[in-house]
């Protein structure tokens, strides 16, 4: 008889447990932006609802990197209670798609850790190509050529390019299309190991102004050209 009767309360017992719901529930989980060129911040809004019949504490958010920040209106939030935290992501140099989470711990007993994605792609006012240029040692000081496109949705005129060292020079000129720039680098001399960055400053009307980089480099002898 205390067998069946066993049986029974965990049968009953599972069943409890299969339905339980976790009390916040989340419009989304993961959002994806797309910030203007040329804006410092990303900024996502994710909402939440307290749908369960007790309070929900919220006990930490935490963002995966420094470079993003989750601001929660309040800690405690009553059953039927809406409310939202905001993750701000600072771009400052940063490109291509960027992916942070947000890790939220709460006294849900269902479901303790939330996990939050902010998927934010960050467009370049232009793209460098190639992203630096090498001479062999006693090679021959020619040119090489880096072109620079700008985005189409942000009007480039010119591009001012220069040297962090006087024994590389760069030359803008025109390229083949609207938008496209040659930057034509050449060293004085190959004779010995030398490393420059050039600074490319477009007019594009964007705050705060982008400045983006490109290295020079010419080798010592019998060191083979490697990637920075």
């Amino acid at each position: 008889m205390n067998g069946k009767k066993n049986l029974l309360l965990g049968v009953l017992a599972l069943a409890i447990a299969g339905s339980a719901q976790a009390a916040l529930s989340w419009d989304k989980t993961e959002l994806e932006l797309k910030p203007a060129i040329g804006a410092a911040t990303a900024v996502g809004v994710f909402k939440y609802e307290n749908k369960g019949d007790k309070p929900v504490h919220f006990n930490a958010v935490r963002p995966s990197c420094g470079c993003t920040t989750a601001a929660l209106a309040k800690n405690d939030v009553a059953p039927g209670e809406k409310g939202e935290i905001t993750a701000t992501l600072n771009i400052g140099d940063r490109t291509g798609l960027q992916t942070k989470t947000i890790t939220v711990e709460t006294d849900d007993p269902t479901t303790p850790n939330t996990v939050l994605t902010l998927k934010a792609m960050i467009a370049q006012v232009i793209e460098l190509e190639p992203g630096f240029v090498v001479w062999e040692a006693n090679e021959p000081a020619k040119p090489k050529v880096i072109v620079a496109k700008a985005s189409k949705e942000v009007p480039v005129k010119n591009i001012e390019v220069t040297s962090s060292s006087a024994d590389f020079t760069a030359k803008v000129e025109p390229g083949s299309a609207p938008g496209e720039f040659k930057i034509n680098v050449q060293p004085k001399d190959t004779a010995k190991p030398l490393n420059a960055t050039l600074t490319v400053k477009p007019d594009a009307a964007t705050t705060p102004a982008k400045v983006y980089y490109v290295q020079a480099r010419i080798n010592p002898p019998g060191t083979a050209t490697v990637k920075p």
